[in-house]
């Protein structure tokens, strides 16, 4: 057998390995039992919370577990059925029996980064906020743009993205927006995307054709559950009604059932416009403020073991992060990893996986470095 075919069967069984590490397989197998034996006690469905929780994990870990083994199984069926073609002179089996290891290797890459997705908060649902910078009506169609192109990348991922607040612009775009990303990792994923991302591009806008920079900021933060306890003071907070914004129907516009809160020690603001009803809204408010609150603590954990770690892998929360330039050339670049791709329009159509997966094995690798210095 070639020897750059024994050297990518090495590659995967490295990956295989490294999976199994990660998950601690014996324990692994052992957990998914005692999860499998909850999941049959018809008792644990008096408790739904609870019983959710479990079915969550148990889906979670039996998908890995089936995964390395559909890995570990795929490596044997390439290799043999390589094996086969080669002592038979057939090119064509050969010829499958590589495009298999190729895609095992592709595949092996994207559970590797998957499992460094094993933050506090990693496996929840988030919420993700776009403002757009000073600029006006240039800035606020950019900061739609970036809540398009974050939908379009939940789709891909078979993620569900409920819509929680809209400002929209004078003229066009968005002021402001806020969605709900629902799907397991969503946090895990979004969080590197926190921070400023840049646009520049020939103004639709400008009668001259002129050339324009706009700013729009993004910002995201995990969905917590009733477990972690967050101590919110009520007199720390300024709870204000206003009209809602955009679609929705008549008494959704005509009445003051949108919910505004400022959390004055940290000035957090958080605001909900989406249900019909003031209670609905300010119920969803608080949890999103609990949230941002929850956030918060996490970023601080994280850039104090950043503030060790080699520069080049720092990530600054609320800096800018990506450059966006669709004039006079054609590029999209990552500020903090280096990666780049000359098809912008890809990238604003969600494909941000390349840039996802970069910014977060950097990120570990940062956090690694901090623990071991």
């Amino acid at each position: 057998m070639r020897a750059e075919i024994e050297t990518l069967a090495g590659q995967i069984r490295q990956s295989i390995a490294l999976l199994r590490r990660h998950l601690d397989w014996d324990s692994a197998l052992l957990r998914l039992d005692e999860l499998n034996a909850e999941a049959e006690n018809p008792e644990l469905w008096n408790d739904p919370a609870k019983a959710q929780k479990v079915m969550r994990e148990r889906t979670h870990l039996e998908g890995a577990i089936k995964a390395c083994q559909r890995l570990d199984q795929g490596l044997e069926d390439a290799l043999t059925l390589i094996e086969l073609g080669e002592a038979e002179d057939d090119a064509d089996s050969v010829a499958e029996g590589e495009a298999a290891l190729d895609g095992l290797k592709g595949e092996a890459r994207r559970m590797e980064l998957e499992s460094l997705l094993s933050g506090e908060a990693d496996a929840n649902d988030c919420y993700l906020e776009v403002h757009a910078g000073a600029g006006g009506t240039e800035a606020q169609d950019w900061a739609e743009m970036l809540l398009r192109m974050y939908t379009r990348w939940a789709e891909r991922k078979g993620y569900k993205v409920e819509y929680v607040e809209e400002s929209a612009g004078e003229e066009a775009g968005l002021k402001s927006a806020t969605i709900r990303v629902n799907g397991h990792n969503a946090y895990g994923w979004l969080k590197t995307e926190s921070g400023v991302h840049r646009l520049v591009r020939i103004s639709p806008y400008d009668s001259a054709a002129r050339r324009h920079t706009s700013f729009t900021s993004v910002w995201v933060f995990p969905v917590i559950d009733d477990s972690i306890d967050i101590d919110i003071q009520e007199k720390d907070c300024r709870v204000d009604t206003y009209r809602s914004q955009g679609a929705g129907g008549q008494h959704v516009n005509t009445t003051d059932s949108a919910v505004r809160i400022t959390h004055q020690p940290t000035g957090i603001v958080v605001q909900c416009q989406s249900e019909r009803s003031q209670i609905q809204n300010r119920a969803k408010a608080w949890d999103m403020l609990r949230a941002r609150l929850y956030e918060r603590e996490l970023q601080r954990r994280e850039e104090a073991a950043q503030a060790e770690a080699d520069s080049k892998t720092d990530i600054g929360w609320g800096h800018q992060i990506r450059s966006y330039v669709l004039q006079p050339y054609q590029m999209v670049k990552d500020l903090r990893t280096s990666v780049e791709t000359s098809d912008p329009q890809r990238v604003l159509d969600g494909d941000l996986d390349p840039f996802m997966s970069a910014a977060l094995a950097a990120r570990v690798e940062a956090q690694n470095a901090a623990a071991e210095s």
